[in-house]
């Protein structure tokens, strides 16, 4: 749109490309909701107010209409499908616009994977943002596919859909003053910088904000998002698949009526069909309203107090020159979306999408698991006279170490309380593997795998006899990726994930069916009924989580952040 058109339109002198009409509007900067007419031009809003024509007209039929909301920190590839399949599910319940950190995919693919990534989002009717990765690998206790390093992140400085670094989760590493992660911030100096805190407070919060972090989204009580809030970070409200955390922080700011122009809402991790049934930003809604926040204060957190955190001018407002990202609503307590605008072009109606997509080709990121020939021994047991074991915890991703003489080892893996467990680096073949012992998982017989391995996706594989493990990982090589069930030397179910191991481009009626049948076939094969099998899997080889993990390198005890010697 140019300056002319925009005048023109707003002076009634030129009809719009489209009007808005009969729509409560929702003020984010007044805090007002009024009925007015929404005069649209080149995808962005020309005019609020009343008397205008347009080259098209809808009629609102008084209908709420507020801007598109934003998501502020997720990781795309938590769902399982690509970003075009992604962006669509969150379009349908009014996001226009996504801050991501592609954590997942830069662990194993490196560079690439950032790129692969916003190619895959490139032209999609949603404002794909992307927070670079800053801890890759995340820890030096496993082998990743890459490490980033200041240098490589420097060449996406000129992206412009790059808007800062992504969570910063090395904690000691900043204040510590470790210079590779000084290196790091002072690349991204006048940028955001997203924050990983969790519990982090006193001295310690000070020096970490004062190193240039922005936003923190780990907070899990008030009390913490508060003290976060007066040393001046942004407090990214959390309600993902596993980490819930908005009613604890919200009703907080209700009842000590703080201001919440530096709050705003985020997933971080949320599952394809949590989405599909409820929507992310909008199920957040929802939620903060039903604790008694004001409707408008919501909004404000799903739409200009997330732009503005993260400096996205003309996003965020039903305003003169603002993008014409827009969300209609039939309500304001459960959100119901009845339309979704993006550029000024109707892309959802009633939960049904306007226009024909095609999904993004997998391209480069299909082929990432590359494993060595295993041994014959490679599931072994190292000879110890004690074992440390890994058990699960209900309900929980935190583990517990328990230690078990070889007599009582036996008489567990023969009772079936125990399982072997072992992680396989699958970026460069190298030979490495880690074999350990699993408690609480309950698998009868056969074997369950995923290259789902949260940070640096290893292969994972549980199971109660050396064959159906190599059967399971030569599937999961042959599928290059995903989730895999094996029984007997045969496969009952694989749910391929080739991109990257990590996500499928099937679009959501197709790969969400396939999801349930896998998770249905898993418990029937006798894994507890209380826990997903293929979730719990993929952080049992995160050594960041008490209090015994499992890496390509070795069983890693949290608690004294060594190998178990």
């Amino acid at each position: 749109m140019s300056k002319q058109e925009q005048i023109q339109v707003a002076l009634g002198q030129r009809k719009a490309d489209l009007v808005l009409k009969n729509a409560r509007v929702i003020d984010v900067f007044t805090g007002e909701i009024r009925l007015a007419e929404v005069a649209i031009q080149g995808g962005r809003i020309a005019a609020v107010g009343c008397g205008y024509c347009g080259a098209q007209e809808a009629d609102l039929q008084g209908r709420y209409l507020a801007p598109g909301f934003v998501n502020a920190h997720c990781h795309v590839e938590s769902s399982m499908v690509t970003p075009p399949v992604y962006c669509m599910e969150e379009l349908r319940w009014g996001v226009t616009t996504l801050i991501t950190d592609p954590h997942e995919i830069t662990n194993v693919l490196g560079g690439d994977g950032v790129r692969y990534m916003l190619a895959a989002s490139q032209g999609l009717p949603v404002n794909y943002y992307v927070q670079l990765p800053s801890c890759v690998p995340a820890t030096p206790f496993e082998h990743a596919g890459a490490v980033l390093t200041a240098e490589k992140m420097a060449e996406f400085l000129e992206e412009p859909r790059v808007l800062g670094l992504g969570e910063m989760m090395n904690y000691p590493g900043v204040v510590g003053c470790d210079e590779q992660v000084l290196a790091k911030l002072r690349l991204f100096e006048g940028r955001v910088i997203d924050g990983h805190a969790p519990a982090i407070s006193g001295a310690g919060l000070q020096a970490y904000v004062g190193a240039g972090i922005c936003t923190d989204h780990e907070s899990t009580s008030f009390a913490e998002a508060r003290e976060k809030l007066r040393a001046g970070m942004a407090v990214l409200v959390r309600e993902g698949s596993a980490s819930k955390n908005l009613r604890e922080l919200l009703s907080g700011v209700i009842q000590e009526r703080l201001d919440t122009r530096r709050l705003a809402f985020c997933t971080d991790d949320k599952h394809l069909a949590d989405i599909r049934r409820e929507g992310t930003v909008r199920h957040c809604l929802r939620l903060a309203v039903d604790l008694g926040m004001p409707p408008v204060t919501a909004i404000q957190l799903a739409t200009i107090n997330a732009a503005q955190i993260f400096g996205l001018r003309g996003i965020g407002a039903v305003a003169p020159g603002y993008r014409a990202d827009l969300v209609v609503l039939d309500d304001l307590e459960q959100f119901q979306v009845a339309a979704v605008y993006k550029d000024g072009i109707c892309e959802v109606q009633s939960g049904a999408f306007c226009i024909a997509r095609a999904f993004a080709e997998l391209g480069s990121a299909a082929q990432s698991v590359h494993i060595a020939p295993l041994a014959l021994d490679a599931f072994a047991l190292p000879p110890r006279e004690t074992y440390p074991v890994i058990r699960l915890v209900p309900g929980q991703i935190v583990t517990q170490r328990v230690d078990l003489t070889k007599a009582q080892v036996q008489e567990g893996l023969a009772e079936g309380s125990l399982r072997k467990i072992a992680v396989i680096e699958r970026h460069h073949a190298t030979g490495n593997i880690g074999v350990g012992l699993l408690a609480g998982y309950g698998l009868t017989h056969g074997a369950v795998a995923t290259t789902v391995a949260h940070d640096s996706h290893n292969l994972i594989v549980v199971g109660d006899n050396d064959a159906d493990l190599y059967a399971a990982v030569n599937e999961l090589v042959r599928v290059q990726g995903g989730y895999t069930l094996v029984k007997d030397g045969e496969v009952l179910g694989s749910l391929p994930l080739p991109v990257a191991g990590l996500m499928s481009n099937q679009p959501p009626e197709q790969f969400l069916p396939a999801l349930e049948q896998m998770l249905a076939l898993a418990h029937r094969m006798g894994v507890a009924q209380d826990i997903d099998p293929f979730i719990t899997l993929s952080f049992l080889a995160l050594p960041v989580i008490p209090e015994l993990r499992l890496t390509d390198m070795g069983m890693f005890d949290v608690t004294s952040f060594q190998f178990v010697s």
